[in-house]
This record gives structure tokens, C-alpha cells and sequence, in this order.
């Protein structure tokens, strides 16, 4: 039960919260909408700003819908402006903390995984996909998730998850390349086999084809055999990232080390990659053990010798039983060998 005045009150805090939250997603939309490759250094600062003003919370949540809703669209977003938005991430990532990179990260994969298991006609997995390839070019996250990810496309294989991973190589295929040359080798290795088990399966080989051309080609470190390939836009917005990061650690210290797995099961077990992130979930050691270490024996005292404990509040079993020990020895000797057991 909640008494009137103290319901009253609540309801007072929540209205003035929810008005505050509301101020600060108009602040950060705005914000947002003006962004772009030549004010990127303003608008950082401004949300830099924002981020010291405001619980880290409210802004990482504010900031992540924001940026859902902007570059997760049913048609396919402009590369530009997606690295812009990224680039924005990364920067934040960087100075402020990297528990804001973490929580877009997790909130981009598990909608990535969501859209992946549904049958959605849009171009949202691409997009979210993209939104993911950024993160790891601009140094937020590990080669390791994005390996994850094609791993997963490569075991389900089929037109759709072909064009993802087409879509993937040709954004982050030549930096994969460079960051760990022998998981891509595999990678290559496990789509040619599953290439070549299902070629029954699809009546247009030529992406098949495509995909595994590319494969090669990446493998061969060739980048005229992919069509479209500029790594230009990116190199240049990174030159931008390291004059706008205050710290030296712009590079590959503050990247996110995390997989996919541990990344969809964040909830269930807890998130090791951002430090004093709470622990959610079972505990790692069950109550029953802990009861059962407490109960130590020391053999029979009297009830004379217990009651002295009570008086003297020995209020732990531990406690009573060091002092039993201490009471009943005959010499420190074998004090010494009761103590220890």
C-alpha cells in the first residue's frame, strides 16, 4: 500500500522526469539532424556537454532511439550519412565512455538478430548491418563480432543471407583481412563447402558465384575484382576521428572485445565489457554451499563454554567456533592445529 501523499509525490517526480527526458530528446534530435562531416567537431563538444549535464542513462537511451529511428529505415541509407552517425558514436565512445558504444552496440545486434529471424522485406537489415561494419571500422568493436555475424550468415545460407554477406565484405572485407587473415581463410573455406552442398538449393547461382568471386579476391588482397569498392569516404572520416578524440586511446584499446552470443544473452548473464555493469541473473555461487562452509565443527564443548559465547554475543558460527577453540586448547599447539581445521 502506498499512501496518498507519497502516490502524489511520484506521480509529481515522473511528470517532472518525463518532462526532462522530453527536453533532452528535442536537445539531442536536434542536434542530430544538423549533423555532418563539417560541424561533426561542434556537435561532439555539444553532446560531450550534454553527457556531463545528464545521467549516462538517460542520454545513452535518448541517444540510441534517436539514432534507431534515423538510420533504421524500410529503404536503404545513404553510406555517408551512416558513417557520420557512427563516426558521432565512436567520438562519444572514445571521450566520454565506452558504455555508450556498448549500449548501441547491444541495442543494434539484438535488433539486427531480431530482423535476421523475421521475414522482413526491407532494407533494415542492411542498414542495421552497416550501422555494425562502421562500428568496427572506426574502431568501437573487435574483428571478432564482425566474424560472428558471418559465421552465422555462412551457417544459414540462403539469398537473403548471401546478399548480407556480400554487403558485409565489401564494407570491412579488406580490414577483416588485415586484423586476422586466417579466420577469413576459414570463413572462405566453410562458404565454399556450404556452396557447394547447396547448389541444388538455388535456381540463381550467379550470387553464389558472385559472393564466393569476392571471397577470393578479398583473400587475394585484389580490390579491382569488387565493384564499388572505395575505402576513401571511410579513411578520410577516420583522419577526422583522430583529430577529434582527446585521448591517445583512439585506437585499438577501447575497442569492445565482446561476441554475439554474449552480446544477445546480455540480460541473462550480465555485461563483462563495461566495468561495474551489474550482474543480472543466477548468482555464480548458490546460497546451499555458502550455508554449508559456515557450519564448521570443532568437536564437543560444553554447554557451559557455548552459553559463556552467547554472553559474550560470539552471534556467528565462526565466531563461536574460534572461540570455543581458544577456550578448550590445552596449549597454542593445539590451538594452532583447531584453528587451522
Amino acid at each position: 500500500y502506498v499512501p496518498p501523499q507519497i502516490r502524489k509525490a511520484q506521480e509529481t517526480v515522473d511528470d517532472k522526469k518525463r518532462e526532462e527526458l522530453g527536453r533532452l530528446k528535442k536537445m539531442v534530435n536536434g542536434l542530430i539532424n544538423r549533423l555532418s562531416e563539417p560541424n561533426l567537431s561542434s556537435i561532439s563538444g555539444q553532446m560531450e556537454e550534454l553527457y556531463m549535464a545528464n545521467s549516462r542513462k538517460d542520454m545513452n537511451d535518448t541517444l540510441t532511439d534517436i539514432l534507431m529511428n534515423a538510420c533504421v529505415t524500410a529503404v536503404a541509407m545513404p553510406a555517408r550519412l551512416m558513417m557520420e552517425h557512427v563516426l558521432l558514436v565512436s567520438i562519444l565512445h572514445h571521450n566520454v565512455g565506452i558504455e555508450v558504444g556498448a549500449h548501441f552496440l547491444e541495442a543494434v545486434v539484438k535488433k539486427f538478430d531480431e530482423l535476421c529471424k523475421s521475414d522482413a522485406e526491407g532494407k533494415e537489415c542492411e542498414n542495421l548491418l552497416a550501422l555494425i561494419a562502421h562500428l568496427y571500422n572506426f574502431h568501437v568493436v573487435h574483428c571478432l563480432l564482425i566474424f560472428d555475424i558471418l559465421k552465422k550468415l555462412v551457417s544459414i545460407f540462403t539469398e537473403k543471407e548471401i546478399e548480407l554477406i556480400l554487403f558485409l565484405l565489401k564494407n570491412v572485407g579488406f580490414s577483416l583481412r588485415k586484423d586476422d587473415a586466417s579466420a577469413l581463410k576459414e570463413l572462405i573455406t566453410e562458404a565454399q563447402r556450404k556452396a557447394s552442398t547447396a547448389e541444388k538449393k538455388f535456381q540463381d547461382q550467379t550470387r553464389v558465384r558472385f559472393m564466393l568471386e569476392t571471397m577470393l579476391a578479398l583473400r587475394n588482397n585484389d580490390m579491382r575484382k569488387i565493384p564499388g569498392y572505395d575505402p576513401e569516404p571511410v579513411e578520410r572520416l577516420r583522419k577526422l576521428q583522430r583529430a577529434l578524440v582527446h585521448s591517445s586511446g583512439s585506437g585499438k584499446d577501447t575497442q569492445l572485445r565482446v561476441s554475439l552470443e554474449s552480446l544477445l544473452s546480455a540480460d541473462q548473464v550480465g555485461r563483462w565489457w563495461i566495468v561495474g555493469s551489474s550482474w543480472s541473473g543466477a548468482p555464480m555461487i548458490s546460497d546451499t554451499k555458502s550455508q554449508t562452509q559456515q557450519k564448521l565443527h570443532v568437536g564437543k564443548v560444553s554447554s557451559k563454554i557455548m552459553e559463556l559465547a552467547r554472553k559474550l554475543r560470539m552471534n556467528t558460527d565462526i565466531r563461536r567456533s574460534i572461540f570455543c577453540v581458544l577456550m578448550t586448547s590445552e596449549d597454542f599447539m593445539d590451538a594452532f592445529e583447531k584453528l587451522l581445521k
